[in-house]
């Protein structure tokens, strides 16, 4: 990059700089910018052309404009980066200009093998897994509880998706996304995969087994959530997002049907898929506040498009009961801002600025890190084979046909 600001910041910051960027139109002969002091005289300077860029210094310092920026014919059209989104993205850019930053690197992988981390069930096989429970059920295939004999004191759970659905759906690059994303993440609010198989008839995702339920099921039950959950299951999806985000992973479908418990109450997040631009995130995570005191989203009404006018009307319309605090409801406004770079987590400190919001106040971040924070819910569960925080579910009994087209090699 040409710019000796712009190019001391990461991949990221430079996607966040252009997802913030609008388009404006200028007529032929109107000023996109004019000179802070107009003298009457005009002398041509240069002319841009197409990708170049002007007016940075204003990003930098607030002074008068120093020359007028005339649109020539037919008409001109710019992509246009306000100061305001600048600095809540990145900050001041004097920093940038005084500090010498060190260049950053991205780890990219070029596969999804070179991506796997090491585990200890790197060695089991699919004929080794016995079925013990099904834990859940769709369109696409089955959830299934397995043990294997050489693990008697653990159980995982095996994914088992239809490969001739996958197909019929267009949903392989969707797949290999959820897969490859997956494998590349180790964290501890995280459902963890650890092996891929395949048949001619499924293909097979090996991964933690969290028997302490379905956050949504537990919702469900009881209705509401108090604070001192929702703080708590926020916090948790608040430390799993961070570590996507450093990973340039955006999560996209944030909700309470994909959070579940772990056997000591902790909430781990499901992967599924990669997005564009992590700012819907924390958008998500208001709704999903929301919901946690409320049982049911901000944003809903009887048919699709009802919800979506809704939503286009913003968070501000939305009224709030009185079990959520006023902190609490400052918090879900924060993120759920109509404008990405108003949104808390989006500007320049990241979920810092969510960590120390009023209604984090006296929240032990270290000791949800170190897993020595009570939960809220211990969920009751009496072995590794103990399925029964899941619904109850009826044996598979048909028979998907064979899929042979291949888009299933690297599994």
């Amino acid at each position: 990059m040409d710019n000796d600001f712009l190019k001391k910041l990461d991949s990221s910051q430079l996607r966040e700089i252009v997802d913030s960027m609008y388009p404006k139109k200028y007529a032929n002969g109107t000023f996109i910018i004019r000179e802070g002091e107009v003298d009457g005289v005009e002398d041509e300077i240069r002319t841009l052309k197409a990708g170049e860029y002007f007016g940075e210094q204003a990003l930098l310092k607030e002074d008068k404009r120093t020359a007028n920026i005339i649109a020539q014919p037919p008409s001109v059209t710019v992509l246009a980066l306000d100061r305001t989104s600048f600095a809540r993205l990145i900050g001041d850019l004097q920093e940038l200009r005084d500090l010498k930053y060190e260049e950053r690197p991205v780890s990219r992988t070029s596969s999804a093998q070179s991506a796997r981390l090491p585990n200890e069930f790197s060695h089991l096989t699919l004929d080794s897994l016995d079925i013990i429970a099904t834990l859940g059920i769709g369109g696409f295939g089955r959830v299934e509880l397995v043990q294997s004999a050489s693990e008697p004191g653990k159980t995982l759970a095996l994914k088992c998706l239809k490969k001739h659905y996958i197909v019929e759906t267009q949903q392989q690059e969707h797949v290999h996304s959820e897969k490859e994303i997956m494998l590349r993440c180790n964290h501890q609010f995280i459902v963890r995969l650890y092996k891929t198989f395949k048949d001619s008839k499924y293909v097979y995702l090996l991964m933690d087994a969290c028997l302490g339920g379905e956050v949504w099921s537990i919702l469900r039950d009881r209705g509401q959530f108090d604070s001192e959950a929702c703080r708590f299951y926020t916090a948790c999806v608040v430390e799993a997002l961070e570590y996507l985000h450093t990973r340039h992973i955006v999560y996209r479908d944030l909700k309470p049907e994909n959070l579940l418990l772990d056997t000591e109450g902790y909430c781990k997040l499901v992967i599924l898929n990669k997005g564009h631009d992590r700012a819907v995130d924390y958008w998500s995570l208001g709704v999903l506040m929301y919901e946690l005191y409320t049982g049911a989203p901000p944003f809903s009404a009887s048919d699709p498009m009802k919800t979506y006018n809704i939503i286009l009307k913003g968070i501000d319309i939305i009224d709030f009961p009185r079990n959520i605090p006023r902190s609490g409801e400052q918090l879900i406004k924060r993120l759920c801002r109509d404008v990405p770079t108003e949104r808390l987590g989006y500007q320049r400190n990241g979920v810092e600025d969510i960590r120390k919001h009023r209604w984090f106040q006296g929240f032990d971040w270290e000791g949800l890190r170190s897993r020595q924070l009570a939960p809220p819910i211990i969920p009751q569960v009496k072995g590794p084979t103990d399925a029964s925080n899941f619904d109850c579910y009826s044996r598979d009994l048909e028979t998907p046909p064979d899929e042979l087209s291949g888009w299933d090699e690297d599994f």
